[in-house]
């Protein structure tokens, strides 16, 4: 079966973004493990500037915005998760200071050392964790945080199928203390590292989807890049109950030396 499966890179983006724009989260967390995150970072003030870089439609940008009194910026490539990300501003009340906007992360307009701290929760992967937390450091002041979720192997060695689809999806997938590693090495000290709770993924990521799918395949009856593009989503649910005990997601918290 796995071999009739196409790669996510094989879809259209366009595809992809309307289907993700029709769910909460784009990716397993939950807003008690955005709480969890939050509580590593100190010294945030209402002056505190704040990336949220990948941030979707904003699902844990508005716990952040709940519980932070500085100004949050959210950044994503796609304009219609940039909409929705200002109406759910707007629905939450934090719009007088919570913003999204259209840019890349690999093309980010901030000022050098503007920022008190960056988060990405499941999105770097997009340009690579080691890329990402080098190139973005130029962005905070000393001494502010950077704190990004990652797709992460938990054992040096995982059976084939498994290590086949991370290879194909995201090739720096690595171990927790190469990532570790990879933080130091970019000027950060590691304040906090920890596993997603599996939660994470079976609520708030992969059961939502159950009724979106059906949904998505009524919307576009008859397409068969929609048909294959929901039979990858639910390979992956398929996978990762079968594979959990291997990999996930974990939380990298470092602060700027």
């Amino acid at each position: 079966m796995s071999n009739e499966i196409k790669s996510i890179h094989e879809f259209d983006l366009n595809i992809i973004c309307e289907y993700y724009a029709t769910v909460e989260r784009q990716g397993p967390g939950s807003p008690e493990i955005t709480l969890k995150a939050l509580s590593f970072i100190e010294g945030l003030t209402p002056e505190s500037r704040i990336v949220d870089i990948g941030c979707g439609t904003g699902g844990q940008t508005m716990t952040l915005a709940k519980n932070t009194s500085g100004q949050i910026t959210g950044v994503d490539l796609f304009p219609l998760f940039i909409q929705l990300f200002n109406e759910n501003a707007q629905k939450n009340n934090v719009h007088d200071r919570v913003k999204g906007v259209v840019g890349s992360m690999d093309n980010l307009s901030f000022q050098n050392e503007e920022l008190d701290l960056i988060w990405a929760e499941g999105s770097i992967y997009n340009i690579g964790f080691e890329r990402g937390i080098n190139e973005w450091r130029k962005f905070l002041k000393p001494g502010g945080y950077i704190a990004v979720s990652e797709g992460t192997w938990f054992t040096d060695h995982r059976p084939q199928e498994i290590e086949d689809f991370w290879m194909d999806a995201y090739p720096e997938i690595d171990t927790i203390p190469q990532k570790v590693m990879q933080m130091q090495k970019a000027g950060y000290i590691p304040v906090a590292t920890f596993i997603l709770p599996e939660n994470c993924w079976t609520d708030h990521f992969f059961a939502p989807q159950v009724e979106a799918q059906k949904n998505f395949l009524k919307k576009h009856a008859g397409s068969k890049p929609v048909e294959e593009f929901i039979a990858n989503q639910r390979h992956e649910t398929v996978l990762y109950n079968k594979y959990k005990a291997f990999y996930g997601y974990v939380f990298y918290i470092g602060r700027k030396i």
